[in-house]
């Protein structure tokens, strides 16, 4: 049978284009800055590269993205937001909003990805509060297989933050061990530093300042302000 909804309703006309799986959270990385492939594929680390590839032909084909960057051409690709893309800012954070008002904790929790945590942990951690010079904080998760454990944030108050999944080789100014749900619950607002460390699910060796100051830097989801309700 034909898909599409075959409506004139503005909200079934824009289903069509926006309904498809796993269109809403590639809008999601575009608007939160990543333009190029490999940015976004970071943000969508569970995504396969074909699925990615058509998603940004409809998004193009649709008018909400411009691709800069014919292919053959020296640098890579950039996929830029049109007017009708950035138009579409209010709804995702509507729906991540509505999301994190009305899905349970547990499922919330459920669907842990250290990949995607960090990405988004190095998107919004505030480099502003770190000391002048390289910080590097080494995340340990001892809960997950030896290839998901390490992770580092090289942070630089004037150049900003990387993340790197092997070791950069500096010296680490704080260890940060714990479990995979505990450090995603402090992002997603539904945990705090202090609580996970007086329950021993974190532990934060080295630098006391920084430590002591986890809380403020961690850089927590645009969404954690939002209360949970009782559905």
């Amino acid at each position: 049978m034909p898909s599409g909804y075959y409506q004139f309703c503005p909200v079934a006309m824009a289903a069509e284009t926006l309904s498809k799986r796993w269109t809403l959270v590639l809008l999601r990385e575009l608007l939160a800055g990543s333009t190029r492939f490999n940015e976004l594929r970071r943000g969508l680390p569970r995504m396969s590269p074909g699925l990615l590839s058509a998603r940004l032909k409809e998004l193009e084909a649709a008018g909400i993205v411009r691709a800069h960057g014919a292919a053959g051409e020296t640098g890579p690709r950039e996929y830029i937001l049109t007017a009708a893309g950035r138009d579409l800012a209010p709804v995702i954070a509507a729906v991540g909003i509505w999301g994190q008002r009305w899905v349970g904790t547990d499922p919330s929790l459920d669907n842990l990805d250290p990949a995607l945590l960090m990405w988004d942990m190095r998107r919004s951690l505030d480099a502003a509060a770190f000391p002048a010079g390289r910080s590097v904080v080494n995340f340990i998760f001892p809960d997950r297989p030896a290839s998901q454990r390490n992770w580092w944030l090289i942070v630089k108050p004037e150049d900003g933050v990387d993340l790197c999944h092997a070791d950069p080789g500096f010296d680490v100014d704080l260890f940060v061990t714990a479990e995979l749900r505990s450090i995603t619950a402090v992002w997603l607002g539904l945990a705090t530093v202090k609580g996970e460390i007086a329950a021993g699910r974190i532990v934060a060796d080295g630098d006391r300042a920084l430590a002591s100051r986890m809380q403020g830097w961690l850089g927590l989801s645009h969404f954690a302000g939002e209360p949970k309700q009782a559905v």
